[in-house]
């Protein structure tokens, strides 16, 4: 997958992918935080930059590799839920998302909880734990006042519909 410089960065952040994830992915400065090392891995994750991946994760977690030989997910969007610490006088941060992604002609989610540490200036990834996956409602499938398709337990129009 490629994404034009200009168009919106995969993270949900609002900005340019130019003026957000790519300036982390070229290694022309660091996340400063927890949650924008999150939203820069996950714009990784979903454009295959397995360099960055592993870069950005933690010596004592890090896997040998990242194969996306068999990866047939298209990544598509990420929410934010929480955040708690991961600033930039914080030794360790922990992120809340739900990332969304088509899969086989069905629209699915996932919504995991990932844990963070700081190694002097840099912010590295050091586990996850996923609390749930599977298909996502959309608005054709549930009403806005309907528990969601992801599992959260939310109304539909207070979690992933909005």
């Amino acid at each position: 997958m490629t994404i034009d410089t200009t168009e919106d960065c995969l993270c949900g952040s609002g900005q340019s992918y130019a003026d957000c994830c790519e300036p982390f992915h070229d290694a022309a400065s660091l996340p400063a935080s927890a949650e924008a090392l999150m939203r820069s891995r996950f714009t990784a994750y979903a454009l295959r930059k397995t360099d960055y991946l592993l870069s950005s994760w933690a010596d004592s977690t890090r896997p040998a590799g990242i194969d996306f030989s068999k990866e047939t997910a298209q990544w598509q969007s990420m929410r934010i839920i929480a955040c708690k610490k991961g600033g930039a006088k914080d030794a360790k941060g922990i992120v809340e998302f739900k990332a969304f992604y088509s899969q086989d002609g069905m629209d699915c989610f996932m919504h995991e909880i990932s844990r963070f540490v700081k190694t002097g200036p840099r912010w590295q990834y050091l586990d996850g734990v996923i609390k749930a996956a599977g298909k996502a409602e959309t608005h054709q499938t549930a009403g806005r006042n309907s528990l969601c398709g992801c599992g959260s337990g939310k109304k539909f129009k207070r979690c992933c519909g909005q």
